[in-house]
């Protein structure tokens, strides 16, 4: 089967709904809504502690790691919802996989911002 749209137009309904998943994300998930607002904040806490486009990046990278994580836990929990309201095995497991994918993202960018900042104060 051909695809609707190719090249450009492809393109840019791409982007319409990869728009339109941020926009729903910030509406109905609190958690994303909160790791936004603290990425915001460290933005430039990350420009200012950098001491290296390297160290910059992997500042600014962890935090967006998270909330690509984040993104993805939502999706799945949306579809888990979506199949259904009653309790399964299998649909736990999944919003316990996603969940857990998200505290090692967390875990990553703690320990990332952490160990940057010992090294610039007392390394």
């Amino acid at each position: 089967m051909k695809p609707r749209h190719t090249g450009f137009a492809h393109l840019l309904h791409s982007t319409r709904y990869s728009l339109k998943g941020l926009g729903a994300a910030l509406r109905h998930e609190a958690a994303f809504r909160q790791e936004v607002a603290i990425s915001a904040l460290l933005l430039p806490v990350a420009v200012w502690l950098g001491q290296s486009v390297t160290e910059t990046l992997l500042l600014v990278g962890s935090c967006v790691l998270v909330l690509i994580v984040e993104l993805l836990n939502s999706a799945i929990e949306s579809v888990v919802d979506r199949i259904g309201t009653e309790h399964h095995e299998l649909s736990g497991r999944a919003k316990d996989i996603g969940s857990a994918a998200v505290m090692l993202a967390l875990a990553f960018a703690g320990l990332t911002w952490a160990l940057l900042t010992w090294q610039r104060f007392w390394g």
